[in-house]
C-alpha cells in the first residue's frame, strides 16, 4: 500500500477538524472536532510507522501516548463544559466570553469603596450606587 492514501485521509480528517474547531459555537462539537485532529495526527503516526519499517514500533507507542492524553483532555474538557452549562444554561462559546463581571462596585473590597473616585471615571452603575449611599 501506498503511504500517499492514509497521508490524504489524515489531511481529510484534520482538515474537517480544523474547520470544526474554527466554525462551531457548541463546546461540545468543538471537543469532537479536536478528536478527529487528534486522529488524523494518530493515523499518520502509524502509517509512517509502518512505511519507515521501524522495529520499535515508535510511531504505534507514540499513537497510544496520544490516545491517552486525548481520553484525559476529553474527560477534563467535558467535566467543565458541564459545569459551565450547568452554571449559565447553554454551552454556546460565544457567550462564555460574558462571564466577566462589568460592574466594578461588587469587585472593590470594603475598605477600597469608601475612597472618593472621580465622577468621569465611576461607571455609570458604580455612580449610581454611590449617589443612592449618599441621600438619606
Amino acid at each position: 500500500m501506498h503511504l500517499a492514501y492514509p497521508a490524504v485521509l489524515a489531511v481529510l480528517l484534520f482538515c474537517t477538524g480544523l474547520y470544526g474547531v474554527l466554525a462551531r459555537r457548541n463546546a461540545i462539537l468543538v471537543l469532537m472536532s479536536v478528536e478527529l485532529m487528534l486522529n488524523a495526527v494518530n493515523l499518520n503516526l502509524v502509517a509512517f510507522d509502518v512505511w519507515l519499517r521501524d522495529a520499535l514500533h515508535s510511531g504505534q507507542a507514540l499513537t497510544l501516548f496520544t490516545i491517552a492524553i486525548a481520553a484525559a483532555e476529553i474527560g477534563i474538557g467535558l467535566a467543565i463544559v458541564l459545569a459551565v452549562y450547568r452554571n449559565r444554561g447553554s454551552s454556546d462559546i460565544d457567550r462564555l466570553r460574558d462571564t466577566a463581571e462589568t460592574d466594578e462596585a461588587e469587585e472593590l473590597p470594603d475598605d477600597a469603596r469608601d475612597t472618593e473616585v472621580p465622577e468621569d471615571q465611576a461607571t455609570a452603575p458604580a455612580g449610581k450606587a454611590k449617589k443612592a449611599e449618599a441621600t438619606p
